[in-house]
């Protein structure tokens, strides 16, 4: 049973084919759209602003996300946020992605298809253009992305798109065994079960 609670008489609004993780916690005025996952312990505050993650996006195990009044939390369509990465008031652009403990300050854009690097301090108020690569702490614009660094962002946002409907077509709680299983089979590994094809760089919608 996923952790939602209203505050103020606003309730979180999660779409039946998003998959929010049990220990993930959302609160108030957050926007869950089609096809999102919400990873194990990610925590979702919207008690002081808006949060909305549209189609596609992936915000990963342990992730914060905070937003205030006049200032919403939005990751827009295709979005992926790896673990454990900070987001407060700030914009994520299409198809953009935020490595893994990197925080993203108020007032932030990210360009759409850009890459924030793990590990990151992006300021407050920094604006990334389109398709730039951003490092450090605090973060600076290193160099545009090339083609295959964008297809290789695609496909793991696919992955991510695939296992919210692995999830919830085969997740459950249950109680784990004493020993493995002989012949214990493996995980088939991500992308093989055809995840959809997420939009070029141009930004041509997704096909179905």
């Amino acid at each position: 049973m996923v952790k939602v609670y209203s505050i103020d008489g606003i309730t979180p609004v999660v779409h039946p084919t998003a998959f929010v993780h049990p220990s993930a916690v959302l609160i108030g005025d957050v926007i869950v759209g089609p096809r999102c996952y919400v990873g194990p312990a990610a925590c979702l505050r919207g008690d002081f602003g808006r949060i909305v993650l549209e189609e596609g996006v992936n915000v990963q195990d342990a992730c914060v996300m905070h937003s205030y009044t006049d200032r919403d939390a939005v990751i827009e369509a295709w979005g992926h946020i790896g673990h454990g990465a900070i987001l407060h008031g700030c914009h994520v652009g299409r198809n953009a992605m935020v490595g893994m403990n990197a925080v993203v300050m108020d007032g932030v854009v990210i360009g759409e298809h850009s890459l924030v690097a793990a590990m990151s301090f992006v300021r407050a108020g920094m604006q990334v253009p389109p398709k730039s690569m951003v490092v450090g702490a605090p973060a600076r614009i290193l160099r545009v992305l090339s083609e295959e660094e964008l297809a290789h962002k695609h496909a793991d946002t696919a992955d991510y798109i695939a296992l919210a409907q692995r999830s919830l077509e085969t997740m459950r709680e249950v109680e784990a065994l004493t020993e493995p299983e002989p012949n214990r089979r493996r995980m088939a590994g991500p992308g093989l079960a055809g995840p959809p094809t997420l939009p070029d760089a141009g930004g041509e919608a997704p096909k179905a």
